[in-house]
């Protein structure tokens, strides 16, 4: 399409250099004074003509790239599942629309009732918080939406307090899903000149129509995800992503010098709770076990049930000391009152931070260990790593 674009444009220049012999060439020969002022006219409405030639050719190859461009972001949305990824390359579509500084997609959450995944380009973070709209207060559904931002004068405070040019209008188009709206795409112009015309509507629209579908997959397939990652019982993360979380916090904790602390826990006597009220009795107890758990730890915190009667907490930027303090939590929580028909219930742990040499594997076989020693030494009591290797070591 650039290809044939930049041909024609070539014929033209070529069309209108044959015009101007044909203009000279035919007409009669008037006296030299009269010839001189013809060709001059001749010459202008030539370069005038010209001139109009370049604009539409200008305008045309602008019209090419943002079809190449559109074209390329249209296929690259059917090409992956992550969310992310998906969120991110909507957003480069719509802030590639003429007149647009910013762009934000707002997905509503699985059944509309968790938090609304909200994904910027362009907007700082105070801009994104107070940017998201959601359609006619009704619920009824729009094509579009348009917003026109006037201001006041501004003082020196609001200078002083404001930085950067303010959003002057937006527009947005519901994206589309199989059971009807998944969310809603916006875009932004900070410039006074005036509000976003039919064209970029048509455009917008024709992206959410792409988008809508592409969002909805990646969504779904997160929130698989998500369900594959934790356990059925007690609603916390499982063995697999125990392990997987565990390399990664590893690796990250080594590459930005960070501290971190691992605890390993489990049930005392759990096999004499199983046999007293039964296997449906002791699911109910690791059930409420789990939720007691959970209440305690911090939103960074990862609580996973690796096993049986068997718990793991990954504390990112936490110490050894840290690490305690987090078990003391816990066996309160535990033994604080009954579980069901247990009057009781003990837990024992081991616990260690990472150390300069450890990776994933050594640092849980070393909390492994010391929850080993901990199970020896009497129950309902929890034992860092370092002291269990200085037990074995004197033993």
């Amino acid at each position: 399409m650039t290809t044939a674009l930049v041909a024609l444009g070539a014929a033209l220049v070529t069309l209108g250099l044959v015009l101007v012999v044909l203009l000279v060439t035919r007409r009669p020969r008037p006296a030299p004074a009269e010839e001189t002022g013809e060709l001059a006219l001749a010459v202008r409405e030539l370069n005038t003509r010209m001139e109009g030639f370049a604009r539409e050719l200008t305008q045309a190859l602008e019209r090419s790239q943002d079809g190449e461009r559109r074209s390329r972001h249209f296929g690259e949305l059917a090409g992956s599942i992550d969310l992310d990824e998906v969120l991110t390359r909507v957003l480069e579509a719509a802030g590639a629309t003429p007149g647009a500084d910013a762009a934000l997609v707002t997905v509503s959450g699985a059944g509309g009732a968790n938090k609304p995944i909200v994904a910027t380009l362009g907007l700082s973070t105070e801009e994104a918080e107070r940017q998201a709209i959601t359609g006619p207060p009704d619920g009824r559904q729009v094509r579009s939406v348009a917003i026109s931002y006037e201001y006041p004068e501004p003082t020196n405070g609001d200078v002083e307090s404001h930085a950067g040019d303010p959003i002057r209008s937006g527009l947005a188009v519901p994206l589309p899903g199989e059971a009807g709206t998944v969310g809603m795409l916006t875009i932004f112009s900070r410039s006074p000149a005036g509000a976003f015309g039919n064209d970029a509507r048509r455009d917008l629209e024709e992206l959410a129509d792409r988008a809508g579908p592409a969002i909805e997959n990646a969504r779904r397939f997160r929130e698989a995800r998500h369900l594959a990652d934790l356990d059925a019982l007690t609603g916390l993360h499982n063995r697999r992503y125990f392990h997987e979380t565990l390399a990664h916090e590893v690796k990250r904790a080594h590459r930005y010098d960070r501290r971190l602390a691992l605890i390993f826990l489990d049930l005392d006597d759990f096999k004499s709770i199983n046999e007293e009220i039964g296997h449906l009795g002791g699911d109910a107890v690791l059930a409420e076990v789990a939720q007691r758990l959970r209440s305690v730890v911090r939103g960074a915190d990862i609580p996973c049930r690796v096993g049986g009667d068997e718990f793991a907490f990954i504390l990112p930027e936490s110490s050894l000391e840290d690490a305690e303090r987090f078990f003391q939590r816990l066996q309160l929580a535990i033994q604080g009152q009954p579980i069901g028909r247990i009057p009781n219930v003990q837990i024992s742990a081991g616990m260690a931070e990472l150390g300069r040499d450890d990776d994933a594997t050594s640092l849980f076989r070393r909390v492994d260990q010391a929850l080993y020693r901990a199970k020896r030494a009497g129950k309902g009591r929890v034992v860092a790593a370092d002291d269990a290797e200085e037990s074995s070591e004197a033993s």
